[in-house]
């Protein structure tokens, strides 16, 4: 649920008191600029990323375990468990292996979590954590919450020139902005934001952009998305990795049933507050926005961009095959609680998937991927 990448650029009044501007303000002038109506990605990356405005840039803190009656908004999993990390570290650790590598990169690191127990585990093994976070926020939190292992961890603002070792992103393909695309049962239209005096409305447009399977398969009226944005990041990795292995983990579908018919209404999701609603128009900046991955969309790029898909499954079975039951013969009570969340269907096991891309690693066979491959299936 959170991203590397804000990729929309703040803006400050003319005036000499530089009065700061609020998110609606800010969405009203670019709205203004675009001659009234806002592409949806456009309104999605502004709500979750205008520089200390949007929910991600902002100075509090919307997930993880959080003291208080108010809570978070939501738990990622290796907020959830420490072990989690831990059952990654493992896949990495082969991975960095088979690379000769001893560098680390993570997209979108959140709470420092994850970036911690890889640390915690593999210690010395990563000589450098590299962070792409372009929010201030998350950056202070993560740097408190990793000081203790110094220079090994640094951050980044955009990705490297050049990448060797292992790249990591947990719940970050999701937070990246989408287009939204309507079928009227002839033509696609583009789903755009309005600002009317009741607040911001959804006005559609026509457009050339298609979903990738034929119109006989949308039903009049159906809306879905098209993940252009997390498409262009995957192409810009693939572009820089020069030897190595990239591991995302994320809720998601492959292509027949992302574009299901029964799933007319798309998959564009809020949270908040550890309840979800389908309205990003209401409480702009407060809630989490999240679309489901296009798990066969993000394959095909990679594959065009010169990527081999090493591996594809769901996060119940990558992490019992890196060991994660292994691993909870020492946990307590409660802590068998919270890692079976991620592995049960209900819970994260089914819907949450690992897909896995690698350059120059012919012979690696990836451990997260030895039992319940599904790359057949996208």
């Amino acid at each position: 649920m959170h991203s590397y990448n804000a990729g929309v650029a703040g803006e400050t009044p003319s005036n000499q008191a530089r009065q700061p501007v609020s998110l609606s303000t800010l969405i009203g002038r670019r709205m203004a600029a675009s001659a009234g109506w806002l592409p949806f990605d456009q309104f999605m990356a502004l709500a979750l990323y205008a520089p200390g405005l949007g929910y991600y840039a902002r100075g509090d803190r919307q997930f993880g375990h959080l003291p208080g009656p108010g809570g978070s908004d939501f738990v990622t999993a290796p907020e959830l468990s420490p072990f989690f990390g831990a059952a990654v570290a493992r896949q990495v650790a082969q991975a960095l292996d088979a690379a000769q590598a001893d560098e680390v990169w993570e997209f979108g690191a959140g709470s420092g979590a994850l970036a911690e127990q890889v640390m915690a585990t593999l210690g010395a093994r990563v000589r450098c954590y590299r962070i792409v976070d372009v929010s201030g926020a998350l950056r202070a939190r993560q740097a408190a919450r990793l000081a203790r292992f110094g220079q090994q961890v640094q951050w980044l603002d955009e990705l490297p020139d050049r990448l060797r070792g292992v790249v990591l992103g947990n719940e970050v393909l999701d937070a990246m902005p989408v287009q939204l695309l309507r079928f009227d049962g002839a033509a696609w239209h583009e789903r755009g934001v309005v600002e009317t005096a009741a607040g911001y409305a959804w006005q559609d447009r026509p457009t050339a952009l298609r979903p990738p399977l034929p119109d006989a398969c949308f039903v009049p009226g159906a809306v879905t998305e098209i993940h252009l944005q997390a498409q262009a990041f995957v192409r810009t990795l693939a572009d820089r990795l020069e030897r190595g292995a990239a591991f995302f983990i994320d809720y998601g579908f492959p292509e027949a049933e992302y574009y299901h018919p029964q799933r007319s209404g798309g998959t564009l999701m809020c949270h908040r507050a550890h309840r979800t609603d389908t309205d990003p128009l209401v409480d702009v900046g407060d809630k989490d926005i999240t679309a489901h991955v296009d798990f066969t969309a993000m394959a095909l790029v990679a594959q065009d961009a010169g990527l081999d898909v090493a591996g594809y499954t769901s996060q119940a079975r990558f992490l019992m095959n890196c060991g994660l039951l292994d691993l909870l013969q020492t946990a307590d009570l409660r802590e068998r609680a919270n890692a079976q969340k991620l592995m049960t269907e209900h819970e994260m096991g089914e819907l949450f998937k690992v897909i896995a891309f690698t350059r120059g690693l012919p012979g690696l066979r990836p451990l997260g991927f030895a039992a319940g491959d599904r790359t057949h299936t996208l």
